[in-house]
């Protein structure tokens, strides 16, 4: 694993429009796929920040997924109105677990696993105590496996089309 830098966007954003597209698809509806697009995606200031890891085998990017100090819960770069640059604080706010994705191909190998384990020992490390994370359905049994705990199920209306998600939130743990 390593942390994206700039010249990985093209090929992030290609992963992420696969998963979203192949991965979705057996939990949405073609028309909830569809509307994902609109709000999920590449966050390069996940990048910018120095926050956002990748995960490579064999030459080809099997995964990413990123932590955030901004307030910024999920979304892209293309959707502007989800976007919170503010800056968190560690003694009272929740990390946040962003754009996490994996390769279809690459799949229930313990990608996303590792990934997100990256992410939380990161923000850990950076003094946060607890993370939170929009969940899309595919992403949910992964999130519910590694501890994290629902909060509130939410509807987000994505290009006129309903797509259910769930934030949740977990008590990080710094290991040594």
């Amino acid at each position: 694993m390593r942390w994206a830098n700039e010249a990985d966007s093209a090929a992030l954003g290609e992963l992420i429009r696969l998963a979203i597209n192949t991965l979705q698809a057996d939990v949405l509806t073609s028309a909830q796929v569809a509307a994902s697009h609109a709000v999920m995606g590449l966050d390069t200031q996940l990048i910018a920040d120095g926050t956002y890891l990748l995960a490579e085998r064999d030459g080809q990017i099997a995964g990413c997924g990123g932590w955030s100090r901004r307030a910024t819960l999920y979304g892209g770069d293309h959707s502007a109105d989800l976007r919170n640059p503010r800056l968190l604080d560690p003694a009272r706010d929740p990390a946040r677990i962003r754009a996490m994705y994996t390769h279809p191909a690459f799949v229930r190998q313990g990608v996303g696993r590792r990934i997100l384990q990256g992410c939380e020992q990161a923000a850990a490390r950076s003094g946060f105590a607890r993370a939170e994370l929009m969940a899309t359905m595919s992403g949910l049994p992964l999130y519910q496996a590694a501890g994290y705990q629902p909060i509130e199920p939410v509807e987000v209306i994505a290009a006129g089309v309903p797509v259910p998600m769930v934030r949740m939130g977990k008590t990080l743990i710094l290991q040594t």
